[in-house]
């Protein structure tokens, strides 16, 4: 069984798996296929794969695999060529992208998307989101420090007093939680916001100071993600943020509801009343942005000066160790199927049947068979 490993497209610094990976992979009985200059970008050349057991092909050739490995779904012309009976490993938010989902199924190619990866206790091991917002996180803090025009701490000096940075994190997932404890590391005096209480101590214990806004709707089966809120919490939501935003000299951003727009936090009213040089790290660019303002993979400099980063990528600015993070969750949900140079869909498995999409002409996924549902309603 060929097992192959795609360079991503132009602006994607990541490969699915480093060549450690690989040679986990060859040792397993696989034969592994690595397109050319595949991790390049993430400073391994063809060389480190190939004495990892791997061997170097064209991308025709790697598209020809029995399993296909990436991390950007490939392009339509990509797909076209790959053949019935194949299985592709990526991420194309299936909850969202239905032409996709249907295209796998009327071609008869078995897909595994890992953002959609359980989000359970045996699963965090394979768990690409997080592993993938823990390098946003810390990266969104460095960016704001770096285009912030003060310090981050607090200094003595003879030339007088500088008070430390205050700032402000909406979303206290994994990407908020990193970006707390790198923004107390450089000194920061630090505000975290979350609908979930459930966080409160965890931010705390990093040396964050809880914003807190009563009558939170929270649901155990989100799978750790924010759910919708009712008007009435939105409306004190909104009153807290606004005071916590208009002090802060940095604010990053991560709230996301998977399959749904991202929800505004930062009117373009709470902007306009921020201080000139403020910045705004918006993580959830992507799915529209936590900030009205925000618009993806573009920097936007408002008119009272505040500064506004839309970077739905930031993982790939250290593609190094996201790659590194990356290749090992996928290694870990590929050793439930792959045993003895062979694969098995073992679909009794809750995390398989959950990451899997399609599969002989059916979709898999419970809740991609419920998202396609309510969209057809």
């Amino acid at each position: 069984m060929t097992i192959s490993i795609l360079k991503e497209p132009a602006g994607e610094r990541r490969v699915v798996c480093l060549p450690e990976i690989a040679g986990q992979l060859a040792k397993m009985n696989f034969e592994v296929l690595v397109e050319s200059g595949a991790g390049k970008e993430a400073a391994f050349s063809d060389e480190s794969y190939t004495a990892s057991g791997a061997k170097i092909v064209s991308r025709s050739a790697a598209l020809n695999a029995d399993l296909v490995l990436c991390i950007t779904i490939p392009s339509e012309t990509d797909l076209a060529t790959m053949r019935a009976g194949a299985a592709l490993l990526c991420v194309y938010q299936p909850l969202i992208n239905k032409d996709a989902v249907q295209h796998f199924c009327e071609k008869d190619i078995t897909t595994f998307s890992m953002d959609m990866v359980p989000r359970t206790t045996r699963a965090q091991s394979m768990d690409i989101l997080s592993s993938q917002a823990t390098v946003a996180g810390y990266k969104a803090v460095l960016i704001a420090a770096s285009n912030l025009p003060k310090f981050f701490p607090m200094f003595m000096t003879a030339a007088g007093s500088i008070t430390p940075a205050k700032v402000l994190i909406l979303g206290a997932g994994v990407a908020g939680l990193q970006a707390i404890s790198t923004a107390r590391r450089l000194g920061a005096v630090v505000e975290a916001f979350d609908t979930r209480s459930a966080v409160k101590e965890e931010v705390k214990s990093l040396g964050a100071k809880f914003v807190e806004v009563e009558g939170a709707a929270e649901s155990a089966a989100a799978g750790g993600y924010a759910v919708e809120q009712s008007k009435e919490f939105l409306e004190k939501q909104k009153q807290k943020i606004f005071e916590s935003a208009v002090k802060s000299d940095v604010i990053i951003t991560t709230a996301q509801i998977p399959g749904k727009k991202a929800p505004v936090l930062i009117p373009k009213e709470t902007v306009a009343s921020m201080k000139a040089g403020s910045v705004i790290i918006d993580l959830a660019a992507s799915t529209g942005g936590n900030c009205d303002l925000t618009k993806n993979n573009e920097t936007v400099v408002t008119e009272n000066g505040v500064i506004i980063i839309g970077n739905s990528n930031i993982p790939s600015t250290m593609p190094g160790d996201a790659s590194k993070m990356f290749g090992k969750n996928v290694l870990n949900f590929l050793k439930l199927m792959l045993k003895d140079g062979q694969m098995n869909v073992n679909l009794e498995d809750d995390i398989v049947k959950g990451t899997c999409i399609t599969h002989k002409k059916e979709i898999i996924s419970p809740r991609v068979k419920d998202a396609l549902a309510q969209q057809t309603k």
